[in-house]
């Protein structure tokens, strides 16, 4: 399949970073886009009613032209407020849309959406055609291998194949089945054995179909392991926890020119970033969160960790205590 955002190279979703609730936000992209230039990014869940009603509209959709390309990951059940919500993102200008039909929280779950609703592709399926809809947009779903008790390879073809009917143009697949009762989030994402073999088994079945890997891609070359098989490798938390870890991955996986990325490329590259975030009226914190996994397993890494955290938090922190950290990592030659 040739890429909706640029044809003329490897499409962008051949490595993502997935998204993630309280880690993707808009100052992570921008940290991440300093290390890959090519590779895709993601919001974070937007709830589509949120979307519908919410002042905060620019605030949950907001984002900088440098993030591209990117897109939006919403969650709900209702096709007419998820064709709205489609329709935002094309107007704010994201590259995709993406449906989540993999987070298994008790608050998702009483919401209806999330990974519940496997249990309802048709559901799913009336939701992602109105999306389809709604705009250009391409238009691509989230999902688990199973949940519970509905963890077959038959059930899985049955939901991507009623998803793929109603018009969803690529599956993002974590190779975890989700227990919706007895294990929180954070378990999910970690007990539920990881079944490779079984999204490799789907793509097999379904060649027409592009189906991406998530879950257990820890590094560049478990992607590229992926990538064999399959059409995407889509890395999470392995990514927001040691960001610097795929600073080769546009050469590896794009065919980019090979660049030297350090950790002190990457804080000078956020300044004009933070800059503007300052201005905005927001906190150097929201930002310099991320940083702070951006330096490890080098001497005094944890010193300046510790030390830019205690600065970035204080009440006032200004775009000094930044520019210190980069000069700090400059003279430390990282």
């Amino acid at each position: 399949m040739d890429s909706p955002l640029n044809p003329d190279r490897e499409p962008a979703w051949r490595f993502s970073v997935a998204p993630m609730l309280d880690c993707t936000d808009r100052h992570f992209r921008m940290l991440m886009r300093q290390i890959s230039k090519q590779s895709l990014l993601y919001s974070e869940m937007v709830v589509a009613q949120a979307l519908h009603h919410s002042k905060r509209r620019e605030r949950l959709l907001d984002f900088d032209a440098e993030e591209h390309p990117l897109a939006l990951q919403v969650g709900g059940d209702d096709p007419a407020l998820l064709a709205d919500a489609t329709r935002m993102a094309a107007d704010w200008g994201y590259d995709e849309i993406n449906l989540n039909v993999g987070c298994p929280s008790p608050r998702v779950q009483a919401g209806n959406f999330g990974a519940c609703l496997m249990a309802e592709p048709q559901t799913v399926a009336r939701c992602v055609e109105a999306m389809v809809a709604a705009s250009s947009l391409p238009v691509t779903v989230k999902h688990r291998v199973g949940i519970d008790d509905l963890d077959s390879d038959d059930l899985l073809r049955q939901f991507v194949d009623q998803v793929a009917e109603a018009g969803a143009l690529r599956f993002s697949v974590h190779a975890r089945k989700a227990w919706l009762e007895g294990l929180d989030p954070k378990q999910n994402r970690t007990i539920p054995a990881l079944q490779h073999d079984r999204v490799i088994a789907l793509k097999a079945s379904r060649p027409d179909l592009t189906i991406e890997l998530n879950g257990g891609l820890d590094t560049p070359e478990d992607c590229l392991n992926a990538l064999k098989h399959l059409d995407g490798a889509m890395v999470g938390r392995a990514a927001y926890a040691h960001p610097l870890r795929w600073r080769n991955i546009d050469s590896l996986i794009f065919g980019a020119a090979p660049r030297q990325v350090l950790a002190s490329d990457v804080v000078l590259g956020l300044i004009p970033h933070a800059d503007r975030h300052l201005q905005r009226g927001g906190r150097l914190w929201d930002l310099c969160r991320h940083l702070v996994h951006i330096v490890e397993a080098v001497p005094g890494a944890r010193h300046w960790r510790n030390n830019l955290s205690t600065k970035a938090q204080k009440a006032g922190a200004g775009i000094e205590i930044i520019e210190e950290a980069a000069q700090q990592l400059l003279d430390a030659g990282l």
